[in-house]
């Protein structure tokens, strides 16, 4: 199988490389199976404080893989099957022991927007752009809704995720999507990595949990009811006009 996530760990720095530039690193089934081998490895890795989640490419991730074929499989099923997939997925960066940081520096979207909710800290740099689109091709932003609400102000989600607009770093730091808003990535994680680093494996664990906490418990109230409007709208006729249209480079036909 293609290494489609790298693994390396510097010190005490683990880093995790989405590294499918050629589908904009899509959260394909065996990409996000990657993913999770190498937070199992980074939790397994002694000397660990910290994991590092970047990418290679213009994109950070640009959400469901949706060439991704089930042949035979029901459309509903298979699209619910992908929302517990990105679900677990998400669960599992909040539950990790050690903090996790998105290292951006390109476009994100969809679920892509889900997993920078899911880190602790996010550091976008000026080539990142974001856009919570699912509205304008009939769909919603539903299972990524877990871990964005809780991170944006309510004035900023009330319009971004109904205007589907673009927005950068500044504005996504200004409404807490993000961490910080850097001219050099790099050089930024590294400080935050370097801070981490003096923390005790124990304290640091207990520390994080504080944080996460409410996210977990609204995982636990919410998910399975939204993985299941997620699905029911994936398969709704109103979304498959928005695709294709999408895919055709044309107005949707709820668009005069």
């Amino acid at each position: 199988m293609a290494a489609l996530v790298r693994y390396n760990v510097e010190g005490s720095v683990a880093r995790l490389t989405l590294d499918s530039p050629d589908n904009r690193n899509a959260l394909s089934t065996a990409l996000v199976d990657q993913l999770h081998q190498g937070l199992t490895a980074a939790t397994e890795e002694a000397g660990v404080r910290v994991v590092v989640l970047g990418h290679t490419g213009g994109t950070f991730c640009a959400g469901a893989d949706l060439a991704q074929a089930s042949s035979g499989a029901d459309p509903a099923d298979v699209a619910a099957d992908r929302a517990r997939e990105l679900t677990r997925l998400l669960r599992r960066i909040l539950e990790l022991p050690v903090p996790v940081i998105a290292a951006i520096d390109g476009h994100v979207r969809a679920g892509g927007l889900g997993l920078l909710g899911a880190c602790d800290i996010g550091v976008a740099g000026p080539s990142s752009t974001f856009a919570l689109t699912e509205a304008r091709i009939g769909v919603a932003p539903s299972i990524i809704s877990l871990t964005l609400l809780p991170r944006m102000t309510a004035r900023a989600a009330g319009r971004y995720f109904v205007t589907g607009e673009k927005f950068g770093p500044a504005e996504a730091a200004d409404i807490g999507l993000v961490t910080i808003a850097a001219d050099d990535v790099e050089a930024t994680v590294t400080t935050l990595a370097a801070e981490i680093g003096k923390a005790s494996p124990q304290g640091l664990a207990a520390s994080k949990a504080l944080t996460t906490a409410p996210l977990l418990a609204a995982f636990d109230r919410d998910a399975e009811a939204l993985t299941r409007q997620s699905a029911e709208l994936f398969v709704s006729e109103e979304a498959r006009e928005g695709m294709l249209a999408f895919l055709h480079k044309r107005p949707p036909n709820w668009v005069r």
